[in-house]
């Protein structure tokens, strides 16, 4: 055996390296076997991913595009891009947060020390309106040791009610001030964007800056103000827009903090700052990061020390992503999230249990929630490297695109008067809502999946039932959810199936051999039963023949054509005729017609489903076809 010499020997040494050009023609070469002829420099565009707020990711990042790592300085360090403290999480991890919005203080208790017993690490408590009473805060609370244990409240309009309950514990429990620990979760703001009312807004903001001047002068453990972002992203913002409003509300409450007496510094020590955690796990590390980019920014230009701009921050898994058809598949959605908001650097993760769309959790869910964190920090050690996406070419990239955009957002913002103005005069709800169809029209056709919902639906599977969430102030931005408008169609199928005791069915006239249908037969089945319509797969196989006795057979009242291009060519257009001289109502090709249109047009083929169409539109008319309600 030879040993090599330790001196820097590569074995790649002898070849050349390849330039970004030469990669480029290898793309080009490569789309141009799939039928697309494009010069080498369009390559890579053609293979780009489109994101909100203008932002691209590109298939390949070279050194190049990560010219912006140089400066994002250190952990502990402006511009924090890289963690607000010099250890990061790499001792502890994060803060386990669980939260809990049952009215009923006795189950709300024995849920939290059931949390709090095994591994949860601070308390996130719903007060008022949308949780426990006040009154009931210290029955939820009964044997929590309130100086061990961080208590976050969530109290909307009743936050100064609230707090001065929680302050009467820890007097009446013997909690010193200097060990109490929290947050108040003061947020006049995020209640305004909630409710819609803005007129109590002024009182609402006056009591914060007193519990935040008590708070810096007594109780050094406890935070007064929440800058809630959620409210936001719940109502369907994209990324910037949701970074630009967090910072829009952080400096309107550093003016009012300042105007109250509180130097800079010490209003910034009254902020915790809460950001919502997608699926999209490298858009949230990136947007982790780039808040703390430009909070730093905004503490800067106000004049505070660098320490200052240290931004803490919560994040929580997204209710936007949240399924509630198929909800064990958010198990999956909330573990990646959790996962990127660790790696994205915050100092509290909440993971909403998998059945929050559907009602209050059991305590199956919120078991699965406070493990998904416990396995990330105790098993995969995923809080023991800091800032571990750092470096990355794309990541850094994404966050100074991001931080850029979002920059742009809040300054648009503060030019329109700022965010209680920009709420005011519907500037944000304007901006959002546009954001939001946008997204919808991607979610229609399938360009960004859910799976279970519009992706391999189960139209067999028993609905999981939970306890009502307590109704929640309407009035202001709306709540949205990505599977909105299939749960919809859902909805529709379920009372037919209550009424009729049988799903609304499409019949797949399947026409050949399995390998010749099973690709499009399987789309078409996919497909239509993301909207609670059955398909009917009963012969595997039909002719121009048996088509039309298959079909009365079914039961179903639509019927879909599938195969390959070549039988369609041969056999679809007898096919659709037999089907429609047996009743079919509308009948449907699976794939893209071609020259054939106009000829199986006249057969009968009333309309093509394809990939990339508008899935909710086909669905919506095939139910109305149908007779579905």
């Amino acid at each position: 055996m030879t040993v090599l010499p330790d001196d820097g020997f590569s074995l790649a040494a002898e070849f050349p390296d390849a330039t970004h050009e030469q990669w480029q023609s290898l793309v080009a070469g490569v789309l141009r076997k799939t039928g697309k002829d494009v010069p080498d420099t369009a390559a890579e565009s053609l293979l780009s991913t489109a994101f909100d707020d203008g932002l691209t990711a590109r298939p390949l990042y070279t050194a190049a595009d990560g010219a912006y790592a140089d400066s994002s300085g250190y952990p502990g360090f402006a511009p924090f891009v890289r963690g607000g403290t010099p250890a990061g999480g790499a001792v502890s991890g994060w803060d386990v947060r669980q939260r809990h919005d049952r009215p009923d203080p006795v189950r709300t208790n024995e849920a939290v020390l059931a949390d709090l017993e095994n591994g949860v690490a601070s308390i996130w408590l719903s007060v008022g309106a949308v949780g426990v009473p006040v009154s009931g805060i210290d029955r939820a609370l009964a044997g929590v040791y309130l100086d061990l244990a961080p208590v976050v409240l969530d109290a909307g309009a009743e936050f100064a009610e609230a707090t001065r309950e929680l302050l009467r514990l820890y007097e009446e429990r013997g909690v010193a001030p200097e060990a109490a620990l929290g947050n108040l979760g003061a947020d006049p703001l995020g209640h305004a964007a909630r409710s819609g009312d803005h007129s109590a807004l002024a009182s609402h903001t006056e009591s914060a800056a007193a519990l935040a001047a008590l708070c810096h002068e007594e109780y050094p453990g406890l935070r007064a103000l929440t800058v809630d972002a959620l409210p936001y992203h719940e109502a369907g913002a994209s990324a910037a827009q949701e970074l630009g409003c967090s910072l829009a509300t952080g400096v309107s409450l550093l003016r009012d903090l300042t105007s109250a007496g509180l130097s800079v510094e010490a209003a910034c020590g009254q902020l915790e700052f809460r950001y919502a955690a997608t699926a999209d796990q490298f858009l949230t590390i990136a947007k982790l990061r780039a808040a703390r980019r430009v909070w730093a920014r905004v503490a800067e230009a106000c004049g505070a020390r660098s320490a200052a701009g240290a931004q803490r921050q919560h994040a929580v898994t997204s209710s936007v992503m949240m399924s509630r058809r198929d909800p064990w598949v958010n198990m999956l959605r909330t573990t990646v999230a959790s996962l990127a908001a660790g790696v994205g650097g915050a100092d509290a993760v909440t993971v909403l249990p998998f059945d929050h769309a559907l009602g209050l959790p059991d305590a199956f869910a919120r078991r699965i929630a406070r493990n998904t964190s416990t396995i990330l920090v105790e098993e995969s050690h995923v809080g023991r490297v800091i800032d571990p996406a750092g470096g990355s070419w794309y990541v850094e990239q994404l966050t100074d695109e991001l931080a850029r955009a979002a920059w742009a957002w809040f300054q648009e913002i503060e030019r329109a008067g700022g965010q209680a103005a920009a709420l005011g005069s519907g500037l944000v709800s304007e901006r959002i809502g546009a954001t939001w169809q946008g997204r919808k029209k991607q979610l229609a056709k399938r360009r960004e999946p859910i799976t279970g919902v519009s992706e391999f639906p189960l139209l067999a599977q028993a609905p999981v039932e939970r306890d009502p969430v307590p109704a929640t102030p309407g009035g202001g931005l709306p709540k949205v959810r990505r599977d909105e408008d299939f749960e919809a169609l859902r909805a529709r199928s379920d009372a037919h199936l209550a009424e009729t005791g049988a799903r609304p069915r499409v019949f797949l006239a399947a026409i050949g051999p399995a390998a010749a249908h099973t690709a499009r037969a399987s789309f078409a089945a996919n497909l239509f039963q993301s909207g609670g319509i059955e398909p009917v797969h009963d012969p595997v196989s039909v002719d121009a023949a048996s088509a039309a006795a298959a079909f009365t057979a079914s039961g179903a009242q639509v019927a879909c054509v599938c195969s390959s291009d070549a039988l369609y060519a041969e056999h679809a257009a007898a096919v659709a005729e037999a089907l429609k001289s047996a009743g079919a109502r509308r009948v449907y090709l699976a794939g893209r017609p071609g020259e054939q249109r106009e000829t199986f047009e006249r057969a009968g083929v009333d309309e093509f489903v394809v990939a990339g169409g508008d899935v909710v539109a086909v669905l919506t008319s095939a139910l109305d076809r149908i007779g579905v309600a």
